[in-house]
């Protein structure tokens, strides 16, 4: 296993739209899955895609960790999706703040639906479909978006949001509280 180098914004590899995988059991996919945990593990990351180790490829991996997850939902183990695909179940979106290895010491308020349905098949080639709601949800919208060739700051719609993390300690809990649902 190796710790890969992360793209960054402005890179050609995250602005494409990745290609799907052929053979979702064959060894070297095994291998990409591996590094990218690996790499997620070491960058502290929630999730990552193929396409921000450089991989052109339709493969994310995620976790929810327990301090995460709302409160009556549990904790999402280490998931790999390969060949993803996500629909939205309501029209109902909130905002909240987001960070991305690729974009790295910013993070931006982002509006996501609150609930979607993802389906995708596994590095053993068993195809899985799931509803996430939460985090979660948010989660794998921002892993998929990456492999669509969007970063998060594309899907915001106010700027003046886009901060770097650093000063996260000047945007006040009453203004975090305030964060528009959008409908």
């Amino acid at each position: 296993m190796s710790i890969l180098k992360i793209a960054k914004m402005g890179h050609p590899v995250l602005r494409r739209k990745a290609v799907p995988v052929e053979d979702p059991s064959a060894p070297e996919i095994r291998s990409i899955i591996e590094d990218m945990h690996e790499t997620m593990l070491d960058a502290n990351g929630a999730g990552l895609a193929a396409p921000q180790i450089h991989l052109s490829l339709r493969i994310v991996i995620f976790s929810v960790p327990s301090s995460r997850c709302d409160v009556d939902s549990d904790a999402i183990p280490t998931t790999v999706l390969i060949n993803p695909i996500v629909e939205p179940l309501t029209e109902e979106r909130t905002m909240d703040f987001e960070g991305c290895l690729s974009v790295p010491d910013l993070m931006g308020v982002v509006p996501r639906y609150t609930k979607v349905r993802y389906q995708a098949v596994t590095q053993t080639g068993i195809s899985i479909e799931r509803v996430a709601e939460g985090f979660h949800a948010r989660v794998v919208q921002h892993e998929c978006d990456h492999l669509d060739g969007i970063l998060y700051p594309q899907r915001m719609e106010d700027l003046s949001l886009l901060l770097f993390r650093d000063q996260m300690r000047y945007f006040s809990d009453n203004e975090k509280d305030n964060l528009e649902v959008l409908e």
